[in-house]
């Protein structure tokens, strides 16, 4: 069986490319767009055409793209800060941009004979990325697999271009876990996200019906997340990042800007809003609410410090080539859960200090409260798991024992 999908690609390296600063300007001034529009992504459950349009148009899907091929081939802290950015107006826009950029970084990952599959006459492809173990069929045949499965929680996938997905490959022993690189068109989309957070995501699931994969486009999973690369070249610093750092740290930014968005949100209003059963007439006379906007904005501060270290970690043991071990990569994941902790209760204390409107429908406070709830329990910081991780690690133990993402 050969490939239907032929490499014909024209490298297009841009003429400049953006600085960080350029970057997260652009993020900023899409803002009151994104604000705008997170109602109806909220109440359609996926984003709006013209927000993704507006990411798109910034150049924000590419900042993980390789720059031979027309991206922008930033660092891991320009993602944390843009998507920070994008945050502070929709968090579901933000965390797809996250995990567009994150499959983008996937695709760098890949040798030369794959990456003109998906950049070559599209350096801004959405790439959206799912990591959990599938429902799936899997048969080798000459050049490749077929496969057929689903895979769930799929964000972006209703603007996503390509995918990629884990897939139990075949072998004499047990199967082998690899990240497949599949083009939306060759698969359909089931309309599974009926959720109270994160609506917006589009988080659906993803099915294939014998849907034939190239060999040129498969890696071996675990070996990516132990530090092993594909590329054809290894002067690219980015592509040196430790993957699971990557992984744990893109989505943090949608966390850190819906909180930010929440506190600046309660800090306006607070003058024109009284306080029930009391003798103030302002939210902001009041001890109380003052004590609460600034542990809200302290611990905003320390989720965010926490995301930077892990950013600045990452990009750090790239520019020096050096692969993370295991104790600096189970850090990094209770860093990135304390960060998403930090927000949720951040915001808890927002809700209280704000007052009971808080949870009215026409509040985007109550949506943001819904996002950050959710989406702090993805499965890569919920159920204690960074904790036990990063504690056997602490205590000489092997925390891959507990987590294959570390």
């Amino acid at each position: 069986m050969t490939d239907q999908y032929p490499s014909t690609a024209v490298l297009i390296e841009p003429a400049s490319v953006p600085t960080q600063d350029d970057l997260v300007t652009r993020a900023a001034e899409l803002r009151e767009t994104l604000w705008t529009d997170a109602p109806e992504a909220d109440r359609e459950r996926r984003l709006t055409e013209r927000s993704v349009a507006a990411i798109s148009d910034a150049g924000l899907t590419r900042l993980m793209t390789a720059r031979r091929y027309g991206g922008f081939e930033t660092d891991v802290r320009t993602v944390l800060d843009v998507v920070t950015e994008l945050g502070r107006g929709c968090g579901s826009s933000a965390w797809v941009t996250a995990v567009y950029n994150s499959g983008n970084f996937m695709v760098g990952q890949f040798p030369d004979e794959t990456r003109p599959d998906v950049w070559g006459d599209n350096p801004g492809a959405r790439v959206a990325l799912v990591l959990a173990p599938p429902k799936a069929s899997v048969e080798l045949v000459d050049g490749g697999i077929v496969m057929t499965g689903t895979w769930g929680y799929a964000s972006g996938s209703l603007h996503s271009d390509w995918i990629g997905l884990v897939v139990p490959v075949p072998t004499q022993d047990k199967p082998v876990p690899h990240l497949a690189l599949v083009p939306m068109s060759d698969l359909t989309v089931k309309d599974t996200w009926l959720v109270t957070g994160m609506r917006g995501t589009g988080s659906n699931t993803v099915a294939a019906e014998r849907v034939f994969v190239p060999r040129h486009r498969m890696l071996p999973w675990l070996p990516l997340v132990e530090g092993e690369r594909f590329t054809d070249h290894p002067d690219e610093i980015l592509y040196r990042t430790s993957v699971s750092g990557v992984l744990q740290v893109f989505l943090l930014g949608a966390m850190i800007g819906e909180a930010q968005a929440a506190l600046s949100y309660v800090l306006e209003k607070a003058p024109g809003r009284a306080i029930a059963s009391s003798t103030y007439a302002s939210q902001k006379e009041s001890v109380a609410f003052q004590i609460d906007v600034a542990d809200a904005a302290t611990m905003i501060d320390t989720a965010q410090l926490h995301a930077i270290r892990i950013a600045d970690t990452v990009d750090r043991s790239a520019r020096l080539g050096e692969q993370l071990d295991i104790p600096a990569r189970a850090r990094l994941r209770m860093d990135a859960a304390h960060t998403v902790r930090t927000c949720r209760e951040a915001i808890d204390l927002l809700m209280t200090a704000h007052g009971t409107s808080a949870f009215a429908e026409f509040s985007p406070l109550q949506r943001i409260w819904r996002d950050v709830s959710m989406g702090s329990r993805h499965g890569g910081f919920g159920a204690r798991i960074p904790q036990e991780v990063y504690g056997r690690a602490m205590l000489g133990l092997d925390p891959r024992k507990t987590s294959y993402l570390l």
